[in-house]
């Protein structure tokens, strides 16, 4: 089947995405997996990460690359960010535009590295990336959502921003493609510390101040990466944490709530059954503030949490105990 546009990860997002889309394009949803292909195509569900939606029949599923992304329009790819440049790799057409949803860093080698960065090198065609407060089971409701597209260019963002909304999905055309996955990225790890924070039952005083403080260690590494700070004020950046820090439904904000309760990495891996793209984009922000001399506290104290042995306790009284700076 020709499919105007191919969804290459049939994750919640990827799923949500096609759902979505599907009474206005013909779509091609990749799923890595053989077996999740084929329940997918015989249930017409999902049942591990969207199981509440029915996939309308305009959804061709398959398992195979090349069958999702003959003759498509456009590619959007929904693998978490470990598995971006892989998928980029293994595409045939590099002049294809593209699109990614994921909210993190890849790593080239032991370097940390923005998505783009790694995308620019290998695709000759025009790219960018969707972004903003989104929870995947709202968007696939069609609930109200805007979203921040920033391309290569503004031409491209334009252009696809306006193929891509409708009355439910108003989407924000954007150059800043830096500080659109600065934002998106850190706030999955700000998240972390925001479910810390609620599962040690500090107050909502402490929650506010956890995400103000964090918009500005967001902000300052934006900055350094070539970002604009402004971009950091609106949807990908302060909408984003705003939703998930505080949304019932998020992934990352759930991982510090199990922390907080005393569970393992496994064990909360195990219990989310989801990617929370906080827990890997941690290493790559300390990393990353480190090598721009920025100072990032609340980041580093989840990262040190996640992989230090420090005590989500602990860490709360560390950042208590940091001396006020001004605001």
């Amino acid at each position: 089947m020709t499919a105007p546009i191919a969804i290459l990860g049939a994750g919640a997002w990827g799923t949500a995405l096609a759902v979505k889309l599907a009474p206005r394009f013909a779509i091609a949803l990749w799923a890595r997996d053989t077996l999740q292909a084929e329940a997918l195509r015989a249930t017409r569900r999902n049942a591990r990460y969207l199981p509440d939606f029915v996939l309308p029949h305009a959804i061709h599923v398959t398992a195979e690359l090349s069958d999702a992304v003959r003759g498509a329009r456009c590619v959007i790819v929904a693998t978490p960010a470990a598995g971006l440049r892989e998928t980029i790799a293994a595409l045939p057409d590099p002049g294809v535009p593209l699109l990614w949803l994921c909210k993190g860093f890849v790593f080239e080698g032991a370097a940390a590295r923005l998505p783009h960065q790694s995308v620019a090198t290998r695709w000759r065609g025009g790219w960018g990336l969707l972004s903003g407060p989104s929870f995947a089971q709202e968007v696939a409701a069609n609930a109200p959502t805007a979203l921040t597209l920033a391309g290569r260019d503004m031409a491209f963002a334009e252009e696809w921003a306006a193929a891509l909304r409708d009355e439910s999905l108003r989407l924000y055309a954007s150059d800043d493609v830096a500080g659109v996955e600065v934002g998106g990225a850190v706030k999955n790890v700000l998240a972390i510390a925001t479910g810390i924070c609620d599962g040690l039952h500090l107050g909502d005083n402490a929650r506010a101040a956890l995400i103000t403080r964090g918009l500005a260690e967001m902000s300052r590494l934006a900055a350094a990466l070539g970002g604009r700070r402004e971009t950091l004020m609106g949807l990908s950046g302060l909408g984003d944490l705003v939703l998930t820090c505080t949304g019932a439904l998020s992934r990352n904000r759930q991982a510090g709530l199990l922390l907080a309760a005393g569970k393992s990495l496994p064990e909360i891996q195990l219990e989310l059954g989801h990617v929370a793209e906080g827990m890997f984009a941690a290493r790559a922000v300390r990393q990353l503030a480190a090598r721009e001399n920025i100072e990032m506290p609340i980041s580093e104290a989840v990262c040190r949490v996640l992989y230090d042995d420090l005590s989500p306790r602990q860490a709360v009284v560390s950042l208590l105990q940091r001396e006020p700076a001004r605001e």
